[in-house]
């Protein structure tokens, strides 16, 4: 079984400013997440873009959408900034099936060393293995149907619940 894995940005991926304290886009870690985790499955990563979720346009999320709807695996997961992660969701649930889709992400940014990425990425890609067609949200160890699910911008966690 061969998982597709594509990048869009978020926290995931950015990396600190030392010199004026922004966070910006480099390239992805997640060739060096997976080997940090000894991962063992059967992976192509695809890089779609590099961007924050807040600056993401309904154009990136049909680049998202084609790029989901014409692979040739069923098993996708999609690293995601948080904050719109759900609203790309719905837009592949509403063309996408037959395919099981994690959208995963993280509140720390993986460079930053104390960071739920890593963590969030292991799960998605078990998730993804196991759970039938559909979207779905993957973060602190759960899973969320793509439509009852919301960040809770208080406590920082995912939770059930309409977005």
């Amino acid at each position: 079984m061969r998982i597709k894995i594509f990048v869009t940005g978020g926290t995931f991926d950015k990396e600190y400013n030392e010199l004026n304290g922004e966070l910006f886009f480099k390239e992805t870690h997640l060739h060096e997440m997976l080997k940090l985790g000894r991962c063992r499955l059967e992976f192509d990563i695809k890089t779609l873009m590099m961007i924050d979720s807040l600056d993401m346009s309904d154009s990136d999320r049909e680049i998202i959408l084609e790029n989901c709807s014409s692979a040739d695996e069923n098993k996708i997961v999609i690293t995601h900034g948080t904050d719109t992660m759900v609203k790309t969701a719905r837009v592949i649930a509403s063309s996408v099936k037959n395919k099981t889709i994690v959208l995963t992400g993280a509140m720390i940014p993986y460079k930053f060393g104390s960071s739920d990425g890593l963590f969030n990425l292991g799960s998605a890609l078990a998730f993804v293995q196991t759970l039938p067609h559909g979207v779905y949200i993957v973060m602190n160890g759960k899973y969320f149907n793509w439509d009852n699910v919301r960040k809770n911008k208080k406590t920082g966690v995912f939770e059930e619940g309409i977005n």
